[in-house]
C-alpha cells in the first residue's frame, strides 16, 4: 500500500510538472542514468544506504564498481566537452542490485535487498520530488505573504536582520562553512542514518524506526504547507535577490539586513514565477532538528555533529537572509509533530502519542493563524508575543521530550549480591 501510495504521488507530480514544460521527478531521476547526476555524492550516499544490507565483500565490490563506471563516464564527458560530473555509478549499482534481487534472490533476502534499494533510491527521489514541489509553489502561488511574516518577526526582534549582519561580519570564512553545512544537510542525515542502520547486514533487518523515515516524510509533507502560505524569504522580499531570481526588481524594498522593515499594515505582494514560495515552516530547521533527535543515542562525537549541525543551520538559515524568526519555529515544531507521529504509528497509537500529536498540530496551525491574522498585534507588542511564541514552541518540545520518555525501555534493576557469611 505504501509503495502505491508513493508511486502514484510520484506520478501526480510528474504530470504537474509536466504542465509547465518541465520534467517531474521520475523523469530528472531516469535521466541520471545517462546524463550529469545533479548531486553526486546524494547518489553516493543513497548508495551507502542500499549497502547496508549487503556483506563486507559485496559493499568493496559494490563500491569498485561505482568508481569504475564513474572513471568510465568521466573519460566520455572529457572527451566529448560535456558537463563533468559524478555519481552515475552510484546509481547503476543500486539499480543493479535491484535487478540482482530479483532475479538472484528469493524469501527474505530478496525482501532485505529490495528495502535496501528502495531506501537509496526514496533518499534521492525525494530530493528530485522537493525540487518538483518547489517549482509548483512558484508557478501556482504568484503573490507572497512575505509582508506579513516581516511584520510578525518583530516580535522576536527581526533576527533574520541581525544574524544576517553578524554572519557578514565574519567575512569569507564564517560565509563558506555556513554554506556548506546548509547545501550538505542530506549527508549529515545519511551520516546519523548510517550509524542507526549499521546492524541490519547482521541482523538481516532493519529497525523499526529511524531517521531516513522522519526525514522523507518533512520532505513530502512540507512543501504542501508551501501552496497554504507562500513566502520567499527576506532577502528575496527586501533584499537584492539572489541565485539569478527575482532580485531588487521584485523586492518590496531594499532593507536586508541592514534596516528592519517598518511596523505597517500587511498585505500580499506579487513576485515572480521563478522563486521558490519554501519559507514557512523552514523544513531544513526540521530537518536539522530531526538529525538532533536522532544523534542523542550515538556516541558523542555524533552527539557533537548533531549538535553542531542543529546551530549551524538556523544560523545558515537567518545569516543568508533565506528565512524569518517566525520560519523556525514553525519549524522545529513541525518536526517534533512529525517525528511523534512516525513513532506513534510504529507503536500503534496509544493516548500519549496520540495527545502528542494533536497538540503539536494545534500548536503549528495556531503559529500559522497568528502570523496571517495577527501581525501587526504581534509588532507592536513585542514584550508579550515574543515570550508568547517561544513559550509555545518549549511547550511543544516538553510535551515531546515527556512522552518518548514514556516509551523508553526502562533499565532493569541491578540484581543484589547475596549475603556471603561472615569468616569465622
Amino acid at each position: 500500500m505504501a509503495g502505491v501510495a508513493t508511486l502514484g504521488f510520484l506520478i501526480a507530480l510528474e504530470i504537474a510538472a509536466r504542465r509547465y514544460g518541465l520534467p517531474g521527478p521520475m523523469t530528472s531521476q531516469a535521466q541520471e542514468v545517462i546524463f550529469a547526476p545533479k548531486s553526486g555524492f546524494l547518489l553516493y550516499a543513497s548508495m551507502g544506504l542500499m549497502m547496508l544490507v549487503l556483506t563486507w565483500r559485496q559493499r568493496f565490490i559494490a563500491v569498485g564498481v561505482a568508481i569504475g563506471i564513474d572513471v568510465v563516464f568521466v573519460l566520455v564527458r572529457w572527451a566529448v566537452d560535456a558537463k563533468m560530473s559524478f555519481g552515475n555509478g552510484a546509481l547503476w549499482v543500486v539499480l543493479g542490485c535491484a535487478i540482482i534481487a530479483l532475479t538472484r534472490r528469493t524469501g527474505n533476502e530478496r525482501a532485505l535487498l529490495l528495502k535496501g534499494v528502495g531506501l537509496g533510491l526514496l533518499l534521492v527521489t525525494g530530493r528530485k520530488t522537493g525540487d518538483t514541489w518547489l517549482l509548483i509553489t512558484s508557478k501556482t502561488r504568484p503573490m507572497v505573504l512575505d509582508p506579513y511574516l516581516a511584520t510578525a518577526d518583530h516580535a522576536l526582534g527581526n533576527p533574520s536582520w541581525l544574524v544576517g549582519r553578524l554572519v557578514r561580519a565574519t567575512g569569507p570564512i564564517g560565509t563558506h562553512l555556513l554554506d556548506w553545512v546548509y547545501a550538505q544537510l542530506a549527508v549529515a542525515a545519511v551520516v546519523v542514518a548510517l550509524y542507526q542502520l549499521r546492524k541490519v547486514s547482521v541482523e538481516r533487518r532493519f529497525p523499526r524506526h529511524h531517521l531516513v523515515r522522519t526525514f522523507l516524510v518533512i520532505g513530502v509533507v512540507g512543501p504542501a504547507i508551501y501552496m497554504i502560505f507562500p513566502v520567499v524569504g527576506p532577502i528575496f522580499a527586501y533584499g537584492t535577490g539572489a541565485f539569478g531570481t527575482g532580485g531588487e526588481h521584485w523586492a518590496i524594498a531594499n532593507l536586508w539586513p541592514d534596516t528592519p522593515p517598518p511596523i505597517s499594515p500587511p498585505h500580499p505582494v506579487l513576485y515572480d514565477g521563478i522563486t521558490p514560495r519554501n519559507c514557512m515552516p523552514s523544513l531544513h530547521t526540521a530537518w536539522a532538528t530531526a538529525i538532533f533527535i536522532h544523534s542523542r543515542k550515538g556516541p558523542r562525537a555524533l552527539r557533537f555533529a548533531g549538535t553542531f549541525w542543529l546551530v549551524a543551520t538556523l544560523t545558515a538559515t537567518l545569516g543568508f537572509g533565506y528565512h524569518y524568526g517566525v520560519d523556525l519555529i514553525a519549524g522545529v515544531v513541525f518536526a517534533l509533530t512529525i517525528e511523534a507521529a512516525l513513532r506513534s504509528f510504529d507503536r500503534g497509537w496509544n493516548r500519549a502519542g496520540i495527545q502528542m500529536v494533536a497538540y503539536g498540530t494545534t500548536v503549528f496551525a495556531a503559529l500559522l493563524v497568528s502570523y496571517r491574522y495577527l501581525p501587526m498585534e504581534m509588532a507592536t507588542h513585542p514584550w508579550v508575543f515574543g515570550p508568547l511564541l517561544l513559550l509555545a514552541m518549549a511547550s511543544v518540545i516538553h510535551v515531546y521530550v515527556r512522552t518518548t520518555r514514556l516509551w523508553e525501555p526502562k533499565a532493569a534493576p541491578a540484581p543484589r549480591p547475596e549475603p556471603q557469611p561472615e569468616p569465622v
